[in-house]
């Protein structure tokens, strides 16, 4: 149930706001114009537009009836975007009946019945209903099968809202007989613009209160991208300031209001550097626990989790590397799913990343190698390529000796053809230099026998 059910309704059927409202739903935007981060789905003409506003002409006489599309309307976004705001926007301008179900608590009986009376409505007066389902994708598949032959029949408008991707939880011929709109995740200047609102405006604070800075970005760090926990937040930190007796909303009043301490940690300074640095040092040196607090700083402080991400990928080649060639495979897993499932339990792949990471063994050999390579490239020691490792595919290339000689490996014991590979005036270099430790210790007695076939010293220049 949404928190607009705790409030009277209008004429439409949709619930009003009152004083008494949470101020999440005090706030709630009352015209698109004051919704903010889908300026993707606010484009003259698109459909949302569409939907909420009337057309030009509609807009003649003297009682104009806005005009709604008859196509059901799957919302597609992340919490706190704005897709119940968008359905009560849909049901205020199409003026028509309201009808609101939870996922969470109705079954298909329920789903049943409210089609039946919007059918019965429909046929004996001609009122036309919207229905809007939250969460729809908790319904099963037997819930979603008994809403198609109403949205097939046009009994009702649905309007159905969604965290997760509707291909996979919203069945097909649903999804095919609807309207997909995907809410985009809300950055950080558009939920600062709706606390700067909510502070002002007359449904929410009417300037009663300031809000500090450094309160301001510690709230925003709490919320996220969620809007409504925003909100909430914001109506809690008031409450703990007025109990005080303090006009602005402090720093200290909002922890005193959540009971979560600020983290010093500016994204754009000092802290975020030093923490970043201490996070890869302490995977760097073994320190697992230490690893596991930095990363807990940077996620209770809000920080991005795919930044967090790259850098577990980074530290995972150029700390481990070939001493454990699966701590590259396990990073990128999680950077991977971090993108695919995002926080809060997108922490919990980090986690065993890190782990991974922090606990393995370490060698840096195989990125010092390339470096070594790259230093004699930009010194000029390139040398020509050997010819039987040349191109010989086109014409005229084996008069060029291009190709000739050349050795194919696997005609070889142990796949290994004797002959040089390495550029003139760079045979025999050695770059790569495994390290005793973790998986490493193979590729060194590998390599022994690997320079041994190709009739060069083991130990290398």
């Amino acid at each position: 149930m949404d928190l607009f059910q705790a409030a009277s309704s209008d004429n439409s059927g949709v619930p009003a706001p009152q004083d008494r409202s949470p101020l999440a739903v005090r706030m709630r935007p009352a015209t698109l114009d004051e919704l903010v981060g889908q300026e993707h789905l606010l484009e003259a003409g698109s459909p949302l537009r569409r939907l909420v506003e009337p057309s030009p002409e509609d807009a003649g006489g003297d009682a104009p009836r806005r005009r709604i599309s008859p196509s059901s309307v799957v919302l597609w976004g992340p919490p706190g975007t704005g897709k119940t705001t968008l359905a009560y926007l849909i049901a205020r301008a199409s003026e028509r009946r309201f009808t609101e179900l939870s996922a969470v608590t109705a079954g298909v009986k329920d789903v049943r019945a409210v089609i039946e009376d919007a059918r019965r409505r429909l046929v004996t007066s001609g009122e036309e209903t919207i229905l809007f389902i939250d969460e729809v994708h908790r319904f099963s598949k037997s819930q979603q099968d008994a809403l198609l032959p109403a949205v097939e029949n046009r009994w009702v408008t649905l309007v159905a809202a969604t965290t997760e991707n509707p291909s996979f939880s919203v069945i097909s011929p649903l999804l095919s007989r609807s309207l997909m709109l995907t809410l985009r995740p809300l950055e950080e200047e558009h939920v600062r613009r709706l606390l700067s609102r909510a502070l002002t405006d007359e449904r929410g604070l009417g300037g009663a209160h300031g809000l500090d800075d450094d309160a301001a970005d510690h709230l925003l760090r709490l919320a996220g991208a969620d809007a409504r926990k925003a909100l909430t937040i914001l109506e809690a930190a008031a409450g703990s300031a007025e109990a005080a007796q303090e006009q602005d909303i402090t720093l200290q009043a909002v922890e005193r209001a959540i009971d979560v301490a600020a983290v010093r940690y500016d994204k754009a300074g000092d802290q975020h550097y030093d923490v970043i640095s201490a996070f890869i040092k302490s995977m760097r040196g073994s320190d697992v626990d230490a690893a596991l607090h930095y990363l807990a700083r940077m996620i209770v402080a809000g920080e991005d989790p795919r930044f967090i991400a790259r850098r577990v990928v980074i530290a995972a080649a150029e700390e481990v590397g070939m001493a454990d060639p699966t701590a590259l495979q396990v990073a990128m897993a999680a950077a991977d799913g971090v993108s695919f499932i995002g926080m809060p339990e997108a922490r919990i792949l980090l986690a065993q990343a890190v782990v991974h990471i922090a606990t393995a063994p370490k060698s840096n050999a195989s990125h010092r190698a390339l470096d070594a390579a790259i230093a004699d490239v930009r010194a000029g020691k390139v040398g020509a390529v050997p010819a039987p490792l040349r191109d010989g595919h086109y014409a005229g290339a084996k008069d060029l000796g291009h190709g000739v000689g050349y050795r194919y490996a696997h005609d070889y014991p142990h796949g290994i053809a004797p002959q040089e590979y390495a550029p003139d005036g760079l045979r025999g270099t050695r770059y790569y230099r495994p390290t005793g430790h973790g998986h490493e210790r193979e590729i060194t007695s590998r390599l022994e026998a690997i320079h041994r076939l190709l009739g060069r010293d083991p130990e290398g220049s």
